[in-house]
Formats: structure tokens, C-alpha cells, sequence
């Protein structure tokens, strides 16, 4: 005796069948997005290669270059992969981010807006550097003229020796900040 199935109960089946099919084959570009493994809010593994972040050509900006070294804090790393983000200007949302590659002398460079300042909280710019496989978190503190750094990177980065300190020069329109990072074997830490 032959079973009938019903119209509805075969389309029920196909129709939650072909979903879990979809659900697994796109899960690798999901989980990019939940499991970036950052320290900081606001990160993003799709952001696009560029180095002029601003979108007010009128506004206050912020110039930030810097040579990236290898953990004995000599060796330059050419081609080395900067992301940088931070909060957009007069806004909670981090629509400010961007991929930069470092030239064969290690240096990388980029232009953006002020960020927007949270109540009791500094500015702040966020790296991720990643050369190989190693990666590298950091911070960077914005004030109204000047930038500097953690007490954490400051640690983490001892191995820059004369390279290690930020420095930063502002005008009306623009501040400038030289900011080296050396790609230590501290990983994920606030």
C-alpha cells in the first residue's frame, strides 16, 4: 500500500530542508562578522582598502603615519595589513574603517575625521595589524591637540626603543600623529 504524502506537508519539508542547506553553506561570511576575535567594538574583517577615511572635507582631521617593525623592534615588515577603525564624527556608529598595506620601508598612512567623543571617554583610533599569521591590537587616544597611547602598548612595545614615542602636531584643521607599532606576541588584549 503506497503512503500519500500531502502538498503541504512535502512543500513544509522541502522548504526547511533547502533553509538548513543555506544556513550552512553561507555560515563562513557570518561567522567573520560574530567571531572577529577583537578586543574592540566596532571591527570589521570586510572593511575596503583605503587610506582617505574622511567624509567632511570641512572638518577637523586627523593625519596618522607610522612604521610598523617585527617584534625585535628593528626589522621593518613591508606589506603588512594596518586596519584601522573609530566611531564616525557626531555619531555612536563605527562607519570609519579601513584596510592599509605598508610600503617596502614599513610605513603606512591615512587621513581621517575627528571621532566622535563618548561621555568620559576618550577618543579613540583602533588597529589591528596583521602580518602571516600573528596580530596585533592597539589603541590610539585622541585629544583636542594632542594623541597618545596606553599604558598596555607602552609595555607591549618597549622593543621600538626610540621609535616608541607618539608625535603629534595640530593646527585648526588638522592634526598629524606619527605612531609606530611593533608586531609583538601579545595578541587580543584590552
Amino acid at each position: 500500500m503506497k503512503e500519500n504524502i500531502s502538498r503541504r506537508i512535502f512543500i513544509r519539508k522541502s522548504a526547511v530542508a533547502t533553509t538548513g542547506l543555506a544556513l550552512v553553506a553561507s555560515s563562513t561570511p557570518l561567522l567573520a562578522f560574530s567571531e572577529s576575535n577583537s578586543p574592540y567594538k566596532g571591527y570589521n574583517p570586510f572593511a575596503e582598502e583605503k587610506n582617505d577615511l574622511r567624509t567632511n572635507p570641512f572638518g577637523k582631521h586627523i593625519a596618522v603615519s607610522g612604521k610598523i617593525f617585527s617584534s625585535d623592534g628593528e626589522t621593518i615588515l613591508p606589506n603588512t595589513s594596518v586596519e584601522v577603525w573609530h566611531l564616525s564624527p557626531d555619531s555612536k556608529k563605527f562607519r570609519h574603517n579601513a584596510k592599509i598595506k605598508t610600503n617596502e620601508s614599513g610605513e603606512y598612512y591615512f587621513i581621517t575625521d575627528l571621532p566622535y567623543k563618548e561621555k568620559n571617554v576618550p577618543r579613540n583610533i583602533f588597529f589591528k595589524v596583521t602580518n602571516n599569521s600573528e596580530s596585533y591590537f592597539t589603541k590610539l587616544y585622541i585629544l583636542s591637540n594632542t594623541a597618545y597611547f596606553n599604558s598596555q602598548h607602552w609595555e607591549e612595545n618597549q622593543n621600538l626603543g626610540k621609535h616608541l614615542a607618539t608625535l603629534s602636531e595640530s593646527t585648526n584643521t588638522q592634526m598629524s600623529i606619527q605612531f609606530n607599532i611593533s608586531l609583538t606576541n601579545q595578541t587580543l588584549k584590552n
